[in-house]
């Protein structure tokens, strides 16, 4: 990743270009699948990283890949149900680097919630984890991107904001509300140069589908075969499908962006 200065290339010299260099991102769920994958590329990128998550293993062993590309970046261990720890995960980034640019949402959880049989406690997972918890994580973005000049926040969409499948109603619910606050946010917050984007994710392999999968007999083999033969562009995404459109989202080549949402789906819209 990475692009070439003019000025250097025209002198014969390669310097990689970092397009994410010292800025400061938060990262809720970022401990696995996309959330963990785009830390440790935007700590390539130049970003110092903060890692939300309850996975303290997997959220330190990102945070020392980070260093290894020569940023920094730190764990914040950080149960999302709970208001005071989302509060929390951005106090602590703000005590450590003195700002924040960035905020991508990634967590969120997936049961199987159909409308005629969902019970009330998974109804009420679902949006403590989904959107309860994604608004006031924004509340603390906002609060501290303002202090900066402005910044970017990344809500992670899904397809199934569109209506979704049968036995995904209150995740359907979730995701749909989600882009209401994206577009509430980038409305009411443009003329503070905060601006707010729906990154709608695909069909993806992450550790929480594939697990969902094999609880209903379904390997991961037989999970990526099916999907094939239903997604338009013939596989799956893959995290590092999602990659460069999240460097573009976070980066200041994006600085004009707001209130888009951004598909990413081999074509999928349920």
């Amino acid at each position: 990743m990475g692009s070439i200065r003019l000025d250097e290339k025209m002198k014969g010299e390669k310097v990689e270009f970092k397009r994410l260099k010292d800025k400061v991102i938060v990262i809720s769920g970022g401990t696995k699948g996309v959330g963990r994958a785009f830390a440790e590329i935007a700590g390539q990128e130049g970003a110092k990283v903060i890692i939300g998550g309850r996975d303290e293993k997997a959220g330190k062993e990102a945070v020392r890949n980070i260093k290894i590309f020569g940023s920094d970046g730190i764990f914040v261990h950080t149960d999302l149900a709970k208001v005071t720890e989302c509060r929390n995960l951005f106090d602590k980034a703000f005590e450590q680097y003195g700002k924040i640019d960035g905020f991508f949402n990634y967590a969120g959880v997936t049961p199987v919630s159909p409308l005629d049989t969902c019970e009330e406690d998974i109804f009420d997972w679902i949006m403590d984890v989904n959107f309860k918890a994604a608004f006031f994580c924004c509340q603390q973005a906002i609060k501290y991107m303002r202090m900066n000049g402005g910044g970017s926040i990344v809500l992670t969409g899904s397809a199934h904001a569109w209506g979704g499948q049968k036995d995904r109603a209150a995740y359907a619910c979730s995701k749909g509300v989600l882009r209401i606050l994206m577009e509430h946010i980038s409305h009411q917050y443009a003329n503070e140069m905060i601006r707010c984007n729906y990154l709608t994710l695909g069909w993806t392999p992450t550790e929480g589908e594939v697990e969902l999968r094999k609880s209903q007999g379904e390997s991961e083999a037989e999970l990526r075969k099916r999907a094939a033969n239903i997604l338009p562009m013939g596989r799956m995404c893959e995290r590092s499908d999602y990659m460069e459109g999240l460097v573009y989202l976070m980066s200041d080549e994006s600085a004009m962006m707001t209130g888009s949402t951004f598909r990413l789906t081999a074509g999928e819209y349920i």
